[in-house]
């Protein structure tokens, strides 16, 4: 909505000539997102984002939505049609908006006293929740689900798009640790190779994106999102414990070094995510041509180099190259000699040389405490798995960085920072 319709003057001038508009970023102020989140859920049966809601000058909610277009489409009606008939409603009809918020608010009110009113013993251990007979039960349906939903090919679960889900890789992990069953430790060891190999995974920065548009992992879409290289950094480390395969302690290494040089602020806290598109166009900064390979590697290097990553003439992606190890020929990493690692890492430092002289894409510079807290997690383990300091270090300094700026809001209040550490190891 923001490109389609906030940037649109049509729309701008209805909101600013009718509406007080007012752009509220959920994550940093999750207090508010949640209360308004309630009115999409109450008025509509379903909640999600965009949030786009309708208030009264006092704040009293009258009506709400999701996403909604620019102009009316397929029977869903338009932003531009909405912000006509509210402000005519208003001006014809105000008692009929101010009854439907009063009554909103009933609705709220009761569904928050019904939370309340949830018996406290739902969540002790003695509950049948916890019996052991089911709780192994829970854990075999679940297994069962992911064998049935697991792409034995290209590895991940179910079709496109893919999403890395880290957790679900972590439940493998310890369902293997549980029961040794092989096929769990290959669901996971499959999952991440073939991420390792698609172009979901940065072979030039490092880091992966946030999910792939198909099936094999070769396409992304190119947002980068702390998170999600926190867990997967996580998964790879216990993964590498297990199998004391050495690739995934690399791809590890990797990770951590794109967030120590790319996400992390000159205090130590961790940055929140990267756009997907520079210049208004998706993926950009990512993409390669030969030629222009060719032209920073030399002939020889470039064209071995082309062959290596599938760089090619027609391209995987609107005439330009992902690079990827996709190709049948390079299925596993192991077989990557010392020298020619070595030509690798060569290449990839003169390439990243010069990606950076490119627009870079938008970096979201917000330091998100919870975000914040699975980077230290990740990178205290990998310092301890792989010994190294550094990572201990940094974690160590995100987590004194925390204690000064992380903050609290609550009811349309913030509070800052936390000094309680308690209320702090929360947040983390």
């Amino acid at each position: 909505m923001h490109k389609e319709s906030f940037e649109d003057e049509e729309v701008a001038d209805l909101l600013n000539k009718y509406f007080v508009a007012i752009k509220v970023d959920r994550e940093e102020r999750p207090d508010i997102d949640h209360i308004y989140m309630s009115v999409c859920q109450v008025l509509t049966g379903n909640g999600g984002w965009p949030l786009t809601v309708f208030i009264t000058p006092e704040g009293k909610p009258f009506y709400a939505g999701t996403y909604f277009p620019k102009n009316d489409r397929m029977g869903m009606p338009g932003l531009i049609t909405i912000l006509q008939k509210i402000n005519e409603m208003w001006h014809t009809n105000r008692n009929a908006l101010l009854k439907a918020s009063e009554k909103i608010l009933k609705a709220i009110d009761k569904t928050d006293d019904a939370d309340n009113d949830i018996d406290n013993d739902f969540y002790r251990p003695e509950d049948e929740i916890y019996n052991t007979n089911v709780y192994n039960q829970i854990i075999e349906d679940a297994f069962d689900q992911f064998t049935h939903s697991f792409d034995m090919k290209y590895g991940g679960f179910g079709d496109a798009p893919k999403f890395p889900t880290p957790h679900n890789l972590m439940f493998l992990l310890r369902y293997w640790y549980k029961t040794k069953e092989p096929f769990a430790l290959e669901m996971v060891e499959k999952t991440l190779d073939s991420m390792y190999r698609g172009g979901i995974y940065d072979h030039i920065g490092f880091g992966f994106s946030r999910y792939s548009t198909d099936r094999k992992w070769l396409v992304p879409h190119f947002e980068k999102m702390l998170y999600d290289n926190a867990l997967i950094a996580i998964a790879l480390l216990e993964t590498y414990q297990i199998t004391k395969n050495k690739k995934y302690a690399d791809i590890c290494r990797d990770i951590f070094h794109y967030i120590l040089r790319n996400m992390t602020s000159p205090r130590g806290g961790f940055y929140s995510a990267e756009d997907a598109d520079s210049e208004g166009e998706e993926g950009k900064f990512y993409l390669w041509t030969v030629d222009e390979v060719k032209s920073i590697l030399g002939e020889e290097d470039g064209t071995k180099f082309c062959e290596l990553y599938n760089i090619t003439p027609w391209g995987n992606f609107e005439g330009r190259s992902i690079p990827n190890l996709v190709s049948e020929e390079f299925d596993n990493n192991e077989a990557f000699d010392d020298e020619l690692k070595d030509f690798i890492k060569r290449c990839r430092e003169k390439l990243y040389n010069y990606r950076k002289k490119r627009i870079h894409p938008f970096k979201d510079d917000k330091i998100l405490a919870s975000w914040n807290g699975l980077m230290i997690a990740a990178l205290a383990i990998g310092g301890r798995v792989l010994k190294e300091v550094e990572y201990i270090v940094a974690a160590e300094k995100a987590v004194n960085f925390n204690k000064t700026t992380a903050y609290v809001c609550e009811n349309f209040s913030c509070k800052a920072p936390v000094n309680d550490i308690e209320e702090l190891i929360a947040l983390l």
